[in-house]
């Protein structure tokens, strides 16, 4: 969570800065998207008990507009995954930590005078950089590893608080595509995949 704080803050100061030194029309191709919510996935394990993680995440984009209303955008994300469930190998609590890149194509409308709707949709890949199983007498670290692909959708509606900035709430759904395998000697041996993520938080949108 402190890594995607850190993030957003990072992106609402280069905005504010931005902004103050662009004029009211714009000029620019570029956009820049950032997000972050709050949520849930479900994990799906082939030999083992499914089960419910919370989910904090957030990403920043760049977004490059096609169009008035069409555009392409990548960047990095963050996904933070917790709670609890069970394996053979007993009940455990899990942290996982994940870094994502985005390939992205996006919806940017006006709806009315200061209102606009921002959709995306395409695909990811990401990997696992903390892993942590916490049962009740140990700690298992990087039982998982390597990368894996999924698809995502979002749609944000904002609102123009100040020239050329828009910020309000955004739906984001995501699942992956394959399984993450289990490393060489772990507790288990399995694979595992997010089936199903969705989670709800605030968007800002800043036209460059």
């Amino acid at each position: 969570m402190k890594k995607i704080t850190f993030l957003l803050s990072c992106f609402l100061f280069l905005a504010i800065n931005l902004l103050q030194a662009q004029e009211k029309e714009e000029t620019s191709k570029f956009n820049i998207i950032g997000y972050g919510g709050i949520g849930y996935g479900i994990v799906e394990n082939n030999n083992q008990p499914n089960y419910n993680l919370n989910s904090n995440n957030g990403e920043i984009l760049l977004n490059y507009k096609l169009n008035q209303k069409f555009g392409v955008a990548t960047g990095i994300g963050f996904n933070e995954l917790s709670g609890n469930g069970f394996n053979s190998a007993g009940n455990f609590y899990h942290e996982r930590s994940l870094l994502k890149i985005p390939a992205l194509v996006t919806l940017n409308a006006k709806i009315a005078e200061n209102i606009k709707i921002v959709g995306n949709l395409g695909f990811y890949t990401q990997t696992i950089i903390k892993d942590e199983y916490r049962f009740l007498n140990n700690t298992q670290k990087d039982i998982y590893e390597g990368w894996n692909f999924g698809a995502q959708i979002g749609l944000g509606f904002l609102y123009e608080l100040f020239d050329n900035f828009y910020a309000g709430i955004n739906l984001n759904s995501q699942s992956d595509f394959n399984k993450f395998k289990t490393a060489k000697n772990a507790v288990i041996n399995d694979k595992q995949k997010i089936k199903s993520q969705n989670s709800i938080g605030i968007m800002f949108f800043v036209n460059l």
